[in-house]
């Protein structure tokens, strides 16, 4: 478990510096926040894949919920009270506070982030079950550059919009089809990075079914809220493919 909490110790300090390195590019550059926003995304998303081949530990439930929870601590730091009283962290929020997600900015990172794991832990359970859990990346991969590119290639290049609705509010918020094309085509890639845990079947299936059916989970997501919803139909979806593959074959 040693390795588990440097792991964890350097992810918090990653976390702050890369934020605050953004903010301040961001307030300095006059950059945009969606584009920020989704390179703290990226760092967040390939740091623990460095992290575990440098820092190998036995991943469970446990230790995906401390990960969990010493994430929200992190986010909790970053709240009006603490933000408010320290440069540091107004510079570090501003790299992922958009204007048109205020105030709720913090609020649907949080419980995006409490419901993701929750849904991961059971995709992740129902996986085991068939033997086949290391099909999850195919899911986290999809969330993690699919879902991360949607943004800011619908912001510099999405021509063809579409409207969503949010969680506590009645604002609506737009995607773009060629966002939610980075979806489909990380689906894509993802089954083929995968091929190797895969029968011929299995992938001929999955290529059918899993890259449409979590473009349709981000689009029709709440926004800021896909995340929920990618893991679940990821996971739903891929169990589905395994059992279609057996009744083909």
């Amino acid at each position: 478990m040693s390795n588990f909490w440097i792991g964890e110790i350097l992810k918090v300090v990653v976390f702050f510096l890369a934020a605050f390195a953004l903010g301040k590019w961001l307030v300095q550059k006059g950059v945009k926040v969606n584009y920020t926003r989704k390179i703290f995304h990226f760092v967040f998303f390939f740091l623990p894949v460095y992290l575990a081949e440098r820092l190998p530990f036995e991943s469970s439930a446990h230790t995906t919920l401390i990960s969990g929870a010493v994430v929200l601590i992190c986010l909790g730091v970053l709240s009006e009270p603490f933000r408010s009283k320290s440069g540091f962290l107004a510079t570090a929020y501003s790299a992922i506070d958009r204007p048109e997600d205020r105030p709720f900015t913090l609020i649907w990172i949080t419980t995006q982030i409490v419901v993701t794991y929750l849904v991961l832990i059971a995709m992740v359970a129902w996986l085991s079950s068939y033997e086949k859990v290391v099909l999850i990346y195919i899911t986290v991969l999809v969330a993690g550059i699919g879902d991360g590119l949607a943004e800011p290639i619908g912001v510099r290049f999405g021509k063809r919009k579409y409207t969503v609705s949010a969680l506590f509010t009645e604002r609506k918020y737009t995607r773009s089809v060629e966002g939610s094309l980075c979806v489909f085509l990380s689906g894509v890639l993802a089954i083929l990075l995968l091929s190797e845990q895969l029968t011929a079947v299995q992938m001929t299936i999955g290529l059918l079914i899993i890259p449409i059916a979590m473009t349709l989970a981000e689009a029709l997501s709440p926004h800021t809220w896909d995340g929920p919803l990618l893991y679940l139909i990821g996971g739903a979806s891929t169990v589905l493919v395994l059992e279609l593959a057996q009744w083909v074959a």
